[in-house]
């Protein structure tokens, strides 16, 4: 039978030892990759094309949420489970929104891992307890109303400059970062602000925490 082929992300490197000695106790798991940032999640993706994605939501450069996204577009077989500390219910609804197909909690068990990667390997969507199938209920709610996030208008560069912006990255650093000019990242900056109605790095933090770029401790 077909392994089923994992890239696991997370900036802990103490957290994907774990995970991949885990998954390796698993005959029917094959760990292909390992990814410390987003940005190395994106190019194992694109390498592997892997059955499942499990991903930590809080990631340098790109988070977990925006990985989650562009996975769908690179690697659209590609199921995304989402490994996180946080159970807050807005975090797990923008989790699904982007695509994720499981939302499991770090302080879950080993086999509330292997069970989530198992069900979304069938097509099925999985929450760790305690998180309340509400969410799930509420998602579908949501994804069938006509209304459009302002969030999903933002382009992929808009997103990223977006991101590294909210942790605080200035222009040079993230000029120097993705490999353009600090003019279009200005630019790039400005237009994800106006379109997101942001005027404030005030307001782009608490925004950026409210969807699940940056932590709530931030």
């Amino acid at each position: 039978m077909t392994p089923i082929t994992v890239v696991m992300a997370d900036d802990h490197d103490v957290v994907r030892r774990g995970l991949e000695a885990l998954l390796e106790t698993e005959p029917m798991f094959r760990v292909v990759g390992e990814a410390r940032t987003g940005q190395e999640a994106i190019e194992l993706i694109k390498q592997h094309q892997p059955d499942i994605l499990v991903i930590d939501i809080i990631m340098p450069g790109l988070n977990g949420l925006e990985v989650t996204r562009r996975t769908a577009q690179i690697s659209p077989n590609t199921r995304v489970v989402v490994l996180s500390m946080y159970e807050n219910e807005p975090y797990v609804l923008e989790a699904l929104r982007a695509g994720a197909m499981a939302y499991v909690l770090k302080g879950s068990t080993a086999e509330d891992l292997v069970r989530a990667i198992r069900e979304v390997s069938a097509g099925h969507y999985y929450l760790s307890h305690p998180l309340s199938k509400r969410a799930l209920e509420v998602y579908t709610e949501k994804s069938q109303a006509p209304e459009v996030d302002p969030y999903d208008m933002l382009t992929s560069r808009e997103r990223e400059v977006l991101h590294l912006a909210a942790e605080g990255y200035n222009t040079t650093r993230i000029a120097s970062h993705l490999s353009i000019s600090p003019r279009t990242v200005e630019t790039h900056r400005a237009s994800s602000m106006r379109k997101l109605g942001l005027r404030t790095q005030a307001d782009l933090i608490r925004y950026a925490i409210r969807r699940g770029i940056l932590p709530p401790e931030s």
